[in-house]
């Protein structure tokens, strides 16, 4: 454990001394100096986690070392020691910055307590600030993975949108980041000192939606026990992410639609409105528009949410993409699991680009953990991936054509194909279908173009089927 360094700032020596001695036995790593001067040299060599100083020092007084320490180095705590006569100046000390003060005679008891709660109030600051920035850094923009065109134009609006306070509607199918791009717009936005929070207004039944929503008092229906506040009153000052939002009852579209327009929410069981400061931000995988025509959306509440909308990609719109999430997802997965130094050759790529990933970058993330979990040797083989994967179409380039310099027929490419995938699978058509994903109707056709017919007798279910 690292020790906590303090510095002590008297012209009294005799007091200097004890107190430097006192904070040592208390297990601090204490340092002592005669005079601002002093001080101020010994903080720039090493900065220390606090300053114990005198107020009525010759030179610079210890409100001079106050000012001084508060501009330069504004994270050093500062406590102020003073007779008992000048606590006015003390106060004085307060509002330029002081942590607390002490008034002599020094009680060293009183003074261990004070040192420790300010250093405590020191590591609670920087746990803050380090995780500030964790999320800063977790929900940046930059960090949603994937660099193809129709990503890009989507983060370019919503950072711009991140520095608005208009509703945002953000749509796109299960498993392609709509929370996680929701999280970057408000960590980005003015409001990102203030809560984030989330409800899933398909995961909560119906009868609950309401009061998990607004809230409700003590006695308002049955079970209600206490008063408790809702996810709108939560994130007062912050943002409201309603995820899954077409699945909100008709009834109470009409009370986020007041929410929107009016900034108020009744709770269960009150009969006056409460004033709430919240941006929404909504996330949807289905079509509102069409819900609106079919009368199971409102129309006006579609409209207050889309004043920004947002379409996510799904990822077999981002193949250019899926290399690069491969690879952070698998150092993710990696690191996770404790596996250091497993490999993953590049040769296997293709098989993951040549997927349709219908659960999205999700899906993908949850398949490279799968993979690394269960891999027993310290290199990934074809083997170990999921057989739908081992299954997949390769890209054209794994095919390692070799395209001859006169020329070459499209048909006669077309024609070879087909043929290897019947001798493949022995003639038969409906497992040559699926190979080339056509369907059996369209490869009969083609059989028949390039005069490749059944033989007589063959089923025409395609079992056994030859040409």
């Amino acid at each position: 454990m690292i020790r906590k360094r303090i510095l002590v700032v008297d012209d009294d020596e005799s007091l200097r001394w004890v107190t430097q001695a006192q904070l040592q036995q208390s297990g601090y790593e204490a340092n002592a100096a005669a005079d601002g001067k002093e001080a101020l040299e010994k903080i720039r060599q090493v900065p220390p986690d606090l300053v114990i100083t005198d107020l009525k020092m010759p030179g610079m007084s210890g409100l001079e070392l106050l000012r001084k320490i508060r501009a330069d180095y504004p994270e050093i705590l500062v406590i102020m020691v003073t007779s008992f006569g000048t606590v006015e100046n003390a106060v004085e000390a307060m509002k330029a910055g002081a942590y607390d003060y002490i008034t002599k005679p020094v009680n060293m008891d009183e003074l261990r307590l004070i040192v420790s709660r300010g250093l405590e109030h020191f590591d609670l600051k920087e746990e803050v600030r380090l995780l500030r920035s964790s999320l800063d850094q977790k929900y940046g923009f930059e960090n949603i993975l994937g660099r193809s065109k129709s990503l890009l134009y989507v983060l370019d609006m919503a950072s711009r949108a991140a520095q608005a306070t208009s509703t945002v509607l953000i749509r796109g199918e299960t498993g392609t980041g709509k929370e996680l791009l929701a999280k970057a717009i408000h960590f980005n936005s003015q409001r990102k000192d203030r809560p984030f929070v989330t409800i899933n207004c398909g995961a909560i039944p119906k009868d609950l939606l309401e009061s998990e929503l607004f809230g409700h008092v003590k006695g308002s229906f049955t079970g209600a026990f206490a008063n408790k506040r809702g996810k709108v009153e939560l994130a007062d000052g912050g943002t409201l992410f309603l995820d899954e939002i077409g699945e909100l009852p008709l009834e109470l579209q009409v009370k986020v639609l007041r929410l929107i327009q009016q900034g108020e929410v009744e709770k269960l069981g009150v009969t006056g409105v409460t004033k709430i400061d919240v941006r929404i931000i909504a996330a949807t995988h289905r079509n509102l528009q069409a819900m609106v025509e079919d009368g199971v959306f409102r129309e006006d509440l579609y409209y207050r949410l889309a004043v920004i909308p947002l379409e996510l990609p799904p990822l077999r719109e981002r193949a250019d993409d899926i290399p690069e999430l491969v690879e952070q997802f698998f150092l993710k997965a990696k690191e996770k699991q404790s596996r250091p130094d497993l490999v993953l050759p590049t040769r296997l790529l293709p098989y993951f680009g040549g997927y349709t990933w219908p659960g999205n970058v999700r899906e993908l993330e949850n398949i490279i953990e799968r993979v690394v979990v269960l891999t027993r040797a310290d290199e990934i083989t074809l083997n170990d991936l999921p057989d739908f994967l081992r299954r997949e179409r390769l890209p054209v380039e794994v095919l390692h054509l070799d395209l001859p310099a006169h020329g070459i027929s499209l048909e006669a490419v077309e024609k070879e194909l087909i043929m290897r995938a019947l001798e493949k699978f022995n003639g038969n058509q409906t497992h040559a279908a699926q190979y080339l994903d056509i369907s059996r109707k369209t490869l009969i056709y083609r059989m028949e173009k390039f005069g490749l017919r059944k033989e007589p007798g063959a089923s025409d279910e395609g079992e056994d089927s030859c040409y």
